[in-house]
């Protein structure tokens, strides 16, 4: 590649979705000839893919837009809250285009307009990785399978955002995982809107891969994938009854037995209010189904307090199906209004110091449940995968973890390992969310 080549700077923020989309414009970019600056300085125009899915994942991306044009001053915006183009303008007139997610083509085209070449580029003498550029540690990726979303969750302006579903042709899905796990991925994610809805809109339509016939939907997929020999990882389920079909999967080992649903609540009055599937009761009792065929199976969800209308009843009936299910993993949020969501339309909302004091007993449950959870985890033997290795001390990953949202695993006498290494350790200790294991020495 010319060093003369023009310089891209990329800031990408929100959730691993946008990283994906973010991953997708870099590849763009490098095939197209141009260079990624590790900094404003050396860049000729910055690139901000941004988040708009709550009010304060918006200020970090007006925060963000601020200092790239103050250290750069040119500065191309695109991603979630780029379908809300004024909000940026107002705030900042400067930039150069705005964009909403998924829109590749027209982030690059800008680019090519305002960062122009001197020389023409051959894409076939400057070569870039064929699984393109990545923004993930080497040993894991995210595989995204579909676009947009088809539920209407009053709290949520994602469908406004993205659109309605549009799942990727499963070939392609895969065939994107195959060159992954080439370059050397050992840890497949798969991330959506709504993964178990994969192909709805296709009609689950039947395609190809290395010849051979797959459908293009989850069971279908999971079991192809689990043909790479990697690590596979779920995310962004809805308990829909087709998710049974996919834990004997689980239950064999050829994907992880973990599964990432974001119940959001308990109370049918407030689960009614939100407009999310699936009642309570139902799943509390897919949950007890999942473990009866996979009893080893990690489940993890999401939670929001303070929703409008929450009553102290409804968060006791919450905290009730928390004691009830033993989540493995819980994360938990305070509702926060998002422009153009029905909820703000919504009588009765909480105020600030409720929806703290609920979030802190929500979690003070939650970690004893993890505690109690790990605590029996000691004096096993697990797999796990190394993340990142600091003199003698690695961190590392059960299959029970996904990256960045769950628990680590702590080994000490670990100077010897590498990123991407994966190994059987005995574990010695735990806390509310953590594991520690101990290397003998050699």
């Amino acid at each position: 590649m010319d060093s003369n080549s023009p310089k891209v700077g990329f800031v990408s923020l929100g959730c691993p979705k946008a990283l994906v989309d973010s991953e997708r414009i870099l590849t763009q970019l490098r095939t197209d000839g141009y260079q990624i600056s590790a900094n404003y300085d050396d860049a000729d125009l910055v690139v901000v893919n941004t988040c708009g899915f709550i009010d304060s994942a918006k200020a970090e991306s007006l925060e963000a837009i601020a200092e790239a044009l103050e250290s750069n001053g040119k500065v191309i915006v695109t991603g979630c809250m780029g379908a809300q183009a004024e909000e940026i303008t107002n705030v900042h007139p400067k930039v150069l285009s705005v964009t909403g997610p998924a829109q590749y083509e027209e982030v690059v085209t800008a680019v090519h307009r305002y960062a122009p070449f001197a020389h023409s580029h051959d894409p076939h003498l400057d070569l870039i990785p064929p699984q393109g550029i990545k923004l993930t540690p080497r040993h894991y990726a995210y595989l995204k399978i579909s676009e947009g979303c088809n539920h209407k969750c009053t709290f949520c302006i994602i469908p406004d955002l993205r659109g309605r579903l549009v799942s990727r042709p499963v070939g392609s899905v895969l065939d994107e995982a195959e060159r992954l796990v080439k370059a050397g991925v050992r840890e497949l994610l798969v991330i959506s809107q709504d993964t178990s809805a994969y192909g709805v809109d296709l009609k689950y339509k039947l395609d190809f891969w290395n010849g051979m016939p797959v459908k293009t939907r989850m069971l279908e997929l999971c079991e192809a994938l689990s043909s790479l020999g990697v690590w596979v990882r779920l995310h962004y389920v809805y308990p829909y009854p087709n998710v049974d079909k996919v834990i004997p999967l689980m239950a064999e080992r050829k994907i992880l037995p973990y599964l990432d649903i974001p119940f959001q609540h308990a109370s049918p009055r407030i689960l009614k209010a939100m407009k999310r599937p699936a009642a309570a009761e139902n799943t509390l009792a897919a949950v007890n189904r999942w473990r009866d065929i996979c009893p080893d199976i990690t489940i993890r969800s999401t939670f929001i307090v303070g929703f409008p209308g929450e009553t102290e009843h409804d968060f006791e009936m919450l905290l009730d199906f928390l004691d009830q299910a033993q989540l493995d993993r819980v994360g938990c949020f305070q509702y926060s209004p998002v422009d153009g969501a029905r909820a703000n339309q919504l009588a009765e909302h909480i105020p600030g110091e409720v929806m703290q004091e609920r979030w802190e007993r929500l979690m003070a449950l939650q970690a004893g449940i993890s505690r109690n959870k790990l605590t029996t985890k000691v004096g096993q033997q697990i797999e796990v995968l190394v993340d990142a290795v600091e003199g003698q001390q690695a961190t590392a990953r059960s299959w029970a973890d996904a990256p960045e949202i769950d628990g680590l695993v702590h080994i000490s006498n670990a100077a010897d390992l590498r990123p991407g290494d994966s190994l059987q350790v005995t574990i010695t200790s735990s806390n509310d969310y953590d594991l520690f294991a101990d290397l003998e020495q050699k």
